[in-house]
């Protein structure tokens, strides 16, 4: 079944999506997005706290860092892995209804993992959250495009996704607060779940309220049950593989780096499988032409860098200056925050050169190159020698992150117009697919770094090198400019 919304037709015979109110739609995938990014950010700083507070099954492992950093990249396996059919799900059912399911789905499992007793239990749970939380990008993208006007929609991308910095910026300040919270109750070491309960109960909420809006304003009742059970079907081999891969590494004891390239095995067996359909579909065209592939690949590196700093950052800073660990969440913020300036400029930037018939892609590399600039002096600034105040750090932090969440809407919004309009639900899927190798890869291998060097220095240039390679494949990119409807 298509999405549930009829729209008009044209003096061409073709569809026009029907009016609707695209800024209440704009608040509450903004919504979405907050509850979605602060269930999956909170990992991070409980890692941390473990790992300064030598608790739980990280605080006692050999090799902390990289055994937390695994944990987040298999919660990005399965993330990554509903990313396409998750796209797919949205064309065929709705994309409402995807919105819906994924966060009735991540508000369960972010509940769940505060519940869970044992490293492999956690690890399931996050792996399932990420399962659930993987379909939400590519149907949020899709309703931004069909519902928004066109000469605001890079602006709309951008608000939108704003909720990503907020959600952020909660769960890595919230998270130390919480479980502070959590000691004060006298739970001791086990106040590190305290966050799950909160954060899971409030995407509850938010999915309430978004099921309410999409009935009264956007297309009526919804149907969730045939969405929910074919996303079940898909997710559960998947939730079975890479549960098994961490039961068995267990047991055998493999290093971790070990166990996360065999992760990325199995993904690219994934995309592959999925690019080989494609292809037989005779979609290879469209959805895998030159420039789509550019902009997919060139994309990895954005993930890789939101999600070293997501994860990371409060440790970062905490080991750089010294500090406490609710210090460093409180700086590492900035690097969040920033994206509630970062999202919505770059998106009003974007929509004004295509106003003034002008390319989006000269702003989108001026954007890239100029946030690897910064990201190589937080580098500098974490590497050794003097100790760093947390002033520097935060305004590194936040100066980097208005322009590498800029830049995101014009990726989103330029890589959207390379695609009819009726495969943009599984173009985006496709492209976050692939995109999100950085995501998997990222926490583990920076994690690596750090225990086999002693500094997160190492990790940081990495960041940075990959991002002046992604400024590069934009530049080979043929832009396509959207067509007003």
């Amino acid at each position: 079944m298509s999405e549930p919304l009829r729209g008009r037709t044209g003096t061409t015979g073709a569809a026009v999506p029907p009016r609707v109110p695209y800024k209440p739609l704009w608040a509450a995938l903004l919504l979405g997005w907050l509850v979605s990014y602060a269930d999956r950010t909170v990992t991070g700083p409980v890692i941390a706290w473990m790992i300064q507070n030598k608790v739980g099954f990280i605080g006692d492992s050999a090799n902390p860092a990289t055994l937390g950093g695994l944990i987040g990249s298999l919660f990005f396996v399965g993330y990554m892995l509903t990313q396409y059919p998750g796209g797919k799900l949205g064309d065929r059912f709705g994309h409402r209804e995807m919105i819906v399911v994924s966060l009735l789905w991540a508000g369960v499992m972010t509940l769940v993992s505060g519940l869970v007793a044992g490293l492999i239990a956690f690890v399931a749970a996050r792996v399932l959250t990420g399962l659930g939380e993987g379909v939400f990008y590519s149907n949020d993208r899709t309703l931004v495009m069909a519902h928004t006007p066109v000469p605001k929609r890079t602006l709309g991308l951008g608000v939108v996704i704003t909720g990503l910095s907020i959600g952020l910026t909660v769960g890595i300040v919230a998270t130390p607060l919480l479980i502070d919270w959590g000691r004060s109750l006298g739970m001791g070491d086990e106040a590190w779940r305290v966050p799950f309960y909160v954060l899971g109960s409030v995407t509850l909420v938010v999915a309430a309220v978004a099921a309410w809006f999409f009935r009264r304003r956007l297309g009526g009742s919804l149907r969730l049950r045939a969405p929910f059970l074919r996303l079940v079907a898909y997710s559960a081999p998947t939730f079975v593989a890479v549960l098994t891969l961490f039961w068995v590494s267990d047991q055998l004891g493999w290093p971790e780096w070990a166990t996360a390239g065999v992760a990325l095995l199995l993904a690219g067996v994934y995309i592959a499988v999925i690019v080989r359909n494609e292809i037989r579909a005779g979609r290879a065209s469209t959805l895998l032409s030159r420039d789509a592939l550019l902009m997919y690949i060139g994309f990895i590196a954005v993930l890789w860098n939101l999600w070293f700093f997501s994860f990371w950052s409060v440790l970062i800073v905490r080991e750089a200056a010294q500090s406490s660990l609710t210090a460093a969440a409180l700086t590492a913020a900035f690097n969040a925050v920033a994206g509630i300036i970062g999202f919505p400029v770059g998106g009003w930037l974007a929509d004004r050169r295509v106003r003034r018939g002008k390319g989006r892609k000269p702003l989108l590399i001026g954007l890239t190159l100029g946030y690897a600039l910064l990201v190589v002096l937080f580098g500098f600034s974490v590497m050794g020698g003097e100790q760093p105040s947390l002033l520097l750090l935060g305004l590194l932090l936040f100066s980097s992150g208005v322009l590498f969440n800029a830049l995101q809407p014009v990726q989103h919004g330029m890589t959207g117009d390379l695609v009819p309009p009726d495969q943009r639900g599984s173009m985006f899927g496709l492209f976050n697919l692939i995109a999100e190798v950085g995501a998997v890869a990222s926490p583990v291998v920076s994690g690596l770094l750090r225990d086999a060097t002693g500094s997160w220095a190492s990790g940081v240039f990495v960041a940075a090198a990959l991002m002046f390679g992604s400024a590069v494949l934009y530049a080979l990119v043929r832009e396509k400019m959207p067509v007003p409807v």
